[in-house]
């Protein structure tokens, strides 16, 4: 009788370990299946936001031009600041056409001085600032009050103050675009790396046709024909920049 009742609770005992074991399992496969779909569900998710990182479209309404520290002091020091210069005139034009805001920042204008006679900025927001990004306090709550995901950056230098505005821009959750022909350091191997490394911490590298005729979309917007004329404006001093050897491209 002992022996059968022993037997009895061992095998009581082995039903109730074995239908505990299976409610586990049961439970650890339903929780893996869970987890399996929820991750599945925030990996798609995180690539439709790639996604639309990736495409990172311009839109006027959406889009802000930044104009960053194209000074006189820096006219004798920059690498083939004419194209910058050059391509700075046609941006200010553009946005003027496209009714487009710029912020414009002058970096310690003491003793850099203020913005080239060539540009004229006096349809932008111009701050003065010490700091190298133009994200400083002022400048972030301006850009607040536009209320647009999109900028456009150029100017000098780009592995400076173009780079930590860049950076900056993109930590707020702003879509970047610098603009290719439109920035330049002192030496050529500072741009270029700056570029690069913009491109990977999610910033476009476009150039200044691209952007106009990306916020232009079609023949039939009513700013054709003035962006037209100022892309061939823009073509003919590329041109002539080219035969001065002051080229970017």
């Amino acid at each position: 009788a002992v022996c059968w009742q022993t037997s009895h609770v061992a095998d009581r005992s082995y039903r109730v370990g074995f239908a505990m074991s299976s409610t586990t399992a049961l439970v650890s496969a339903f929780s893996f299946g869970a987890a399996c779909g929820l991750a599945a569900v925030l990996l798609r998710s995180s690539k439709g936001e790639q996604t639309k990182s990736r495409l990172a479209r311009l839109v006027p309404s959406q889009t802000v031009f930044l104009l960053c520290d194209v000074q006189e002091r820096f006219r004798e020091v920059i690498y083939k600041m004419p194209h910058v210069i050059a391509t700075a005139k046609v941006v200010l034009a553009c946005a003027d056409v496209m009714k487009v805001p710029t912020v414009v920042t002058e970096q310690y204008p003491k003793a850099l001085l203020k913005t080239v006679a060539e540009l004229d900025v006096s349809k932008a927001t111009v701050f003065e600032k010490t700091k190298f990004s133009m994200c400083t306090d002022e400048v972030v709550a301006h850009l607040k009050t536009l209320g647009r995901s999109s900028a456009v950056i150029f100017g000098v230098e780009t592995h400076v103050c173009v780079q930590q505005t860049a950076l900056d821009l993109l930590e707020r959750g702003y879509s970047v675009h610098v603009v290719a022909d439109g920035v330049s350091s002192q030496r050529p191997v500072d741009r270029e790396m700056a570029l690069q490394r913009m491109r990977e911490a999610g910033a476009v590298i476009t150039s200044l046709e691209s952007v106009m005729f990306e916020l232009l979309r079609s023949k039939d917007a009513a700013e054709f024909k003035e962006v037209s004329k100022l892309a061939k404006e823009l073509g003919d001093a590329n041109k002539k920049l080219a035969q001065d050897g002051n080229s970017l491209c």
